[in-house]
């Protein structure tokens, strides 16, 4: 991916058709020692094509994607959500207390 990301730099900054020492210089600002045989496979496989053409295919696959999440879980029992609303008030009011253990000075003050 990051072949690629520098291949785009390269041609969003004007080249046309960027080079590997080009790929490669890039990725070496950024401090990434870039394999010549990843460059190399990169530049066969983008030989000739338009990359116009090939984002707007990629954005056509990423469409068929599903991209939702998971579907809601049921509602939890109404006999069970009473019990669990007053242990959350018993958790804030022991929290409330614990914070003033500190006796009003806090760490960073």
């Amino acid at each position: 991916m990051k072949y690629l990301a520098a291949y785009l730099l390269l041609t969003v900054g004007g080249k046309q058709s960027p080079s590997a020492s080009d790929v490669e210089s890039v990725l070496s600002t950024v401090g990434i020692e870039a394999e010549k045989e990843r460059v190399e496979s990169l530049l066969h496989e983008l030989e000739g094509k338009n990359l116009e053409e090939l984002i707007a295919a990629g954005n056509q696959k990423l469409a068929t994607v599903p991209s939702g999440g998971a579907a809601s879980a049921a509602p939890a029992a109404a006999g069970d959500a009473a019990p669990a609303a007053e242990e959350a008030k018993k958790e804030e009011a022991k929290q409330e207390e614990e914070s003033d253990e500190d006796m009003g000075f806090g760490l960073f003050d």
